[in-house]
C-alpha cells in the first residue's frame, strides 16, 4: 500500500471525518469572504445525542488555515477543559460551551465579527428589518442581545445561551459584539451566516441612501421566512459547491 493512501485511509478513519470535512471548508470559506477576525472566533458542532460533545477550531489558527485533523473535541460538561494540552480558547469555551450544553436543538454554532453584522449589532435599534428576500428569511427568526457584558467567559456565555431557548430562533445579533448563528448542520448554519451578513449588508448601504425603506409587512415577511424554511436542499447544495471548488483549489482542507 502506498503511503499516500495509507496517509488517506487514516484520515478517513478519523472520528466524525466528514463531519470535520464540512466544518473545515467553513472556516476556509469564511476566511475568503473576509468574514474572519484574525485568529479569533470559533464555529463548533455537536457530535453526540444531547449535544454536549462538539467539534471546535484550536486555539489561535487561523481560518484560512484550518483542516479535518486540527479540530478538536470538547465536552460541555467537562470543567477541567482548559486546563488540559489542547485547551481552546477561554472566549470559545465559554460560548460555545454554554450554548450546547443549554441549547440541545443547537448543532452547529457560528460566532463572527463579520463587518455588516457587526455594524448591525452596532446601532442602537439592532433588529434586521424585512426590506428584502434576504433579509425577510430572518423575521421572527432572529433575537438581539442588547445587554453586552464583556469577553464571552463562562458568565457572558451562559447569559446569552439563554436567548436561544426558542428553536424558531436561529440568529443572535450580539449587541455590540458580532453575530451568532445556529443550524441543524454545517450547511444548515453556513447558509444562514452567509445569507444574514448579505442581509446586513443591504440593510447597512440602504440606510446609506438616507431615503425611506420600502419594508415587507409582516404577513409577507413571515410567508417569505417560511418559504425559506422549508425550501429544499438549497443549504446542502451551497457547502456542496464550497467543498468542490477547494477540492480544486486547495484539497489540504480535507487532511
Amino acid at each position: 500500500m502506498s503511503i499516500a493512501r495509507l496517509q488517506k485511509e487514516t484520515l478517513t478513519n478519523l472520528p466524525f471525518y466528514e463531519e470535520r470535512v464540512d466544518l473545515a471548508c467553513a472556516f476556509r470559506w469564511t476566511a475568503r469572504l473576509n468574514m474572519h477576525e484574525a485568529v479569533a472566533n470559533h464555529f463548533s458542532l455537536a457530535v453526540n445525542n444531547d449535544g454536549t460533545r462538539f467539534l471546535m477550531n484550536p486555539n489561535q489558527v487561523h481560518f484560512s488555515r484550518v483542516k479535518a485533523s486540527d479540530l478538536i473535541e470538547i465536552d460541555a460538561n467537562d470543567p477541567d477543559t482548559l486546563s488540559g494540552p489542547n485547551a481552546p480558547d477561554p472566549t470559545a469555551w465559554g460560548l460555545h460551551g454554554a450554548v450546547h450544553r443549554n441549547v440541545p436543538h443547537a448543532r452547529c454554532v457560528m460566532h463572527v465579527h463579520s463587518i455588516h453584522a457587526t455594524v448591525l449589532a452596532s446601532l442602537a435599534d439592532s433588529t434586521m428589518p424585512p426590506i428584502d428576500q434576504n433579509s425577510a428569511m430572518f423575521f421572527n427568526r432572529h433575537v438581539v442581545d442588547a445587554h453586552y457584558g464583556g469577553l464571552a467567559f463562562e458568565e457572558e456565555g451562559e447569559r446569552c445561551s439563554q436567548l436561544l431557548a426558542d428553536p424558531k430562533v436561529k440568529v443572535m445579533v450580539m449587541g455590540n459584539h458580532g453575530v451568532l448563528v445556529i443550524g441543524d448542520t454545517v450547511a444548515d448554519a453556513f447558509n444562514r451566516m452567509f445569507y444574514f451578513e448579505r442581509a446586513a449588508e443591504t440593510y447597512i448601504k440602504a440606510l446609506w441612501t438616507g431615503r425611506p425603506l420600502r419594508t415587507l409587512s409582516d404577513a409577507i415577511a413571515e410567508k417569505a421566512a417560511s418559504e425559506m424554511d422549508d425550501y429544499p436542499g438549497q443549504a446542502e447544495r451551497h457547502l456542496a459547491e464550497l467543498k468542490a471548488i477547494l477540492d480544486e483549489q486547495e484539497p489540504a482542507y480535507r487532511n
